[in-house]
């Protein structure tokens, strides 16, 4: 419940705090003097539209804040906790408090419990703390889509209609998905033929990685073998001498036979003891004998290279060939010839997933057929508990409208939507029929209601609905609107038998009504010299009596009129 409204420099308020109690608060006053201003405010904390206009004039910015006491309320405890708003199984948290800020400039900021909050944050919590029914609220009744809101609000579909919503939803994507590929099919099959040529063309090329270089180096040995073996035969040459003809002798100028005749004087100096005490040419010796043995292991290295070297004018010929084909199909796809194989491999793949197709498409019609039952089956239900609550609704609406003084009576006709079309609020459309004249037929309510009897209607309808309601807090803002007398004592009645039962405040110019209340408010504007500013006083006997007789007599005050205002208010208070 509402336990407390802060507000300042809010239209006519530079500062306001009100405390509000349980069971059934009226708020009264002159037009003009702000009754309406603490249901507008308590709107901003719940997320509604900021007006910068309804900023105090002189004033950079408004601020509002709500208290409410949280006690039983486990929807509203759920929703803080899911959100973040809450430590989870935080018993000892038993209050929330809901504050908006508005700017001159437009910025509008919202907090829950201090964190910050967004403006749809402020209306999802809210939704679980307060029901807010507002003075205009009977224009809704002109238009049919409110229709099927209230019937769903009187018969709590909530929960059918969060399955029924989500079921639609996963039919409806994969009916896009289906849609997107059928309406695709002409393009797809284009694209299936092009690729089954192109795998086809790499197919018979079989590219495999790293093929291209491999091929590149083998047809450059090829395109130069009689070269290549001419420069390492004289290479060798040059290091071996005669050795390469096999005759055994020495060729004077070969680099093997000049180190090793020079190696032997070198050493034959060393036997003579020459070299004695003689680094430098020790280290002379050295360098010659690794010298010869690296010459040596040059000449088996070259030799094992021309081994392998062969004039094979057939394997060029095949050789230059396959470049020729690489070449040519990385031209054709405007890549590099290395790549053809990552190629191949992707347009192998594209092409699988292409093929099943028409797999995938038998596979999502049979995904949305069972997808659509799914959907019927769950609208099924919730088809049945409307036309059982409808019934039920309209049953005590008729009763409300009789306690109201109106010979009248009203029907809820549910027809199937156009062609059975899925739709994520159910399978009929639901519109409120009215019979204001007996043995008159029943037509739409927008049709033959006129302002005062809509106004009724709509008065029946928020009774029965709020009774129904889940939320704590109900308010109503000057529903009462066109009626007096002895309708005006069975508003007060009602609304008095719903705050037994929770939390209603309710803004009214009614006598009638306020009598009724447990909790009775005034909203008075007073002149100062910095401007008009308006407050809300909580009234005790006495000034209540004196409200009251205001109420019933206007300007003019008699004690007729007081002993009227006490006797009505003595009513309202013994009576339930």
């Amino acid at each position: 419940m509402l336990t407390s409204l802060t507000i300042n420099n809010y239209t006519l308020t530079d500062q306001l705090e009100v405390d509000f109690a349980a069971g059934m608060s009226a708020i009264t006053g002159e037009t003009g003097t702000g009754k309406s201003l603490v249901i507008d405010a308590l709107g901003m904390t719940l997320g509604d539209r900021g007006d910068t206009g309804r900023i105090r004039p002189g004033e950079t910015r408004a601020e509002v804040a709500a208290q409410f006491s949280l006690d039983g309320n486990t929807d509203a405890l759920k929703w803080l906790t899911s959100n973040d708003y809450l430590a989870e199984n935080d018993e000892t948290q038993h209050e929330c408090l809901l504050r908006r800020v508005l700017t001159k400039e437009g910025r509008s900021r919202g907090y829950i419990n201090g964190q910050s909050a967004t403006m749809q944050q402020l209306k999802e919590l809210g939704e679980h703390l307060v029901d807010i029914h507002s003075q205009h609220e009977h224009q809704s009744l002109l238009r049919r889509d409110s229709h099927l809101r209230l019937l769903d609000e009187y018969g709590d579909h909530g929960q059918l209609l969060a399955e029924l919503g989500e079921h639609y939803r996963q039919w409806y994507t994969a009916a896009q998905r289906l849609d997107q590929l059928e309406n695709q099919s002409g393009e797809l099959s284009a694209r299936r033929d092009l690729l089954t040529f192109q795998v086809q063309e790499l197919e018979q090329l079989a590219p495999q990685g790293g093929e291209v270089s491999e091929l590149e180096k083998e047809q450059q040995l090829l395109a130069n073998a009689d070269a290549i073996l001419s420069d390492c035969r004289q290479a060798l040459t040059l290091c071996q001498g005669d050795e390469l003809s096999g005759n055994g002798g020495t060729n004077g100028a070969a680099i093997s036979s000049n180190l090793y005749h020079a190696l032997q004087l070198i050493q034959g100096l060393s036997e003579k003891g020459l070299t004695n005490n003689n680094p430098t040419l020790a280290s002379g010796v050295e360098l010659l004998q690794s010298a010869h043995i690296q010459i040596q292991e040059a000449v088996q290295e070259i030799e094992h290279f021309t081994a392998g070297v062969e004039i094979n004018p057939t394997r060029l010929q095949d050789v230059e060939d396959r470049l020729s084909s690489f070449y040519q199909l990385a031209r054709k796809h405007r890549i590099e010839a290395h790549d053809l194989p990552l190629l191949h491999q992707t347009l192998a793949t594209e092409l699988a997933e292409l093929s099943g197709g028409d797999n995938d498409l038998d596979q999502l019609r049979k995904q949305r057929e069972q997808l659509s039952e799914n959907y019927r089956s769950c609208a099924k239900k919730l088809s049945k508990a409307r036309k059982k609550n409808a019934a039920a609704f309209a049953k005590q609406v008729n009763t409300q409208l009789a306690n109201l003084g109106m010979a009248a009576s009203l029907e809820l006709a549910l027809t199937p939507r156009q062609n059975d079309e899925l739709h994520p609020m159910g399978m009929e459309k639901v519109e409120l029929l009215a019979q204001t004249n007996p043995g008159h037929p029943h037509r739409p309510l927008a049709k033959i209601a006129s302002g005062g009897e809509l106004s009724r209607f709509s008065l029946a309808i928020q009774v029965i609905v709020a009774q129904r309601a889940q939320i704590p807090a109900l308010v109503f803002d000057e529903v009462d609107v066109g009626i007096g007398g002895a309708t005006a004592e069975v508003v007060g009645r009602l609304l008095r038998e719903l705050g037994e039962r929770g939390q209603v405040i309710a803004v009214t110019h009614l006598p009638q009504v306020a009598s009724r209340a447990h909790q009775h408010l005034v909203a008075t504007k007073s002149a100062k010299g910095d401007g008009t500013h308006s407050q809300l006083l909580v009234l005790e006997d006495n000034k209540r009596v004196d409200e009251i007789a205001r109420m019933l007599g206007g300007a003019e005050i008699t004690q007729q009129t007081l002993a009227h205002a006490k006797e009505m208010l003595a009513g309202g208070q013994s009576t339930s």
